[in-house]
């Protein structure tokens, strides 16, 4: 009863505070000088209260299995009344049961029509009560998740994005230097009636600038490339040499992405890739240690 008591008069104090910050916002175009003198005007414990917003938590789960995700992201997701797990644009090399079971909560999948068409549904009173929802990599991974951002903002609900390690810095992992990678794209698998061809002209682009492209899922036979798969994982697989080798190489289960070399190696870059090197260079291809 105790405990009770005093959590509804926090909540009390906390509707307090905000009604008096909403009053003065109406009346003032809240500049950080006039948001100051609002603060002044409060008791310590409300300030307090106050900044505690309740919001929408944008977490990153890194790259690997459950324990990747942060320190900070978990303390959050746990306190949170709805947690929701992003289930389309990436996936984890564990199922959702392990991720529940490690993070000690129930977690909502969130498939891409929710997300891109029902986004409502999860922002719903993000306002009053925390809401996570949670991402493969780093919430910035995909535009999608931008979109979910402005909703929120646009509905006046506050967020906090945590960040974790995403497969565009992991990919560095190969040796290759992040900062002559060019645009990356994504090779989506054709239907009989849907055969995008897009992303052609942006590795065309990249390799006339000399720039390495990442390729998020093929290019001549004899172009130096990256295969890496569950960059982040402890099984990680990293294979490197030509197109042509790359179709020899079996990369185990996903995720998988293919880095399409600028054709210009620096040379601490080619060492690097030595490291990785498809086994039993065929006379017909080109040799990393060639470049």
């Amino acid at each position: 009863m105790v405990s009770q008591t005093k959590e509804g008069s926090t909540e009390l104090q906390r509707s307090s505070s905000r009604r008096t910050l909403a009053v003065f916002m109406q009346k003032t175009t809240t500049k950080h000088s006039e948001m100051m003198v609002v603060l002044s005007c409060l008791e310590s414990s409300q300030v307090a209260l106050l900044l505690d917003f309740e919001m929408l938590y944008m977490i990153g789960l890194g790259l690997g299995d459950a324990k990747d995700i942060t320190v900070k992201g978990l303390e959050v997701l746990r306190r949170c009344s709805r947690v929701y797990l992003e289930a389309y644009t990436s996936v984890l090399t564990v199922g959702k049961e392990v991720l529940e079971e490690f993070y000690g909560r129930k977690l909502i999948l969130a498939d891409r029509e929710e997300v891109e068409q029902e986004a409502n549904n999860i922002l719903k009173d993000a306002d009053i009560s925390d809401v996570a929802f949670l991402v493969v990599g780093d919430p910035f991974g995909a535009t999608t998740h931008s979109d979910l951002i402005l909703r929120a903002t646009k509905l006046g609900i506050p967020y906090r994005v945590i960040h974790n390690a995403s497969i565009m810095n992991a990919v560095g992992c190969c040796g290759l230097q992040l900062y002559r990678f060019g645009e990356t794209v994504s090779v989506v698998f054709w239907t009989d009636t849907w055969r995008p061809e897009s992303f052609f002209d942006k590795v065309k682009k990249n390799r006339q600038n000399g720039m390495h492209t990442l390729c998020l899922l093929a290019v001549t036979e004899e172009t130096i490339c990256v295969g890496l798969a569950r960059v982040g994982a402890e099984d990680q697989k990293i294979a490197a040499g030509t197109l042509q080798q790359m179709c020899t190489v079996d990369l185990g289960g996903p995720l998988h992405s293919l880095i399409i070399t600028g054709g210009s190696l620096h040379p601490m870059e080619m060492e690097m890739l030595s490291l990785f090197s498809i086994p039993e260079y065929s006379s017909e291809s080109q040799s990393i240690d060639g470049l």
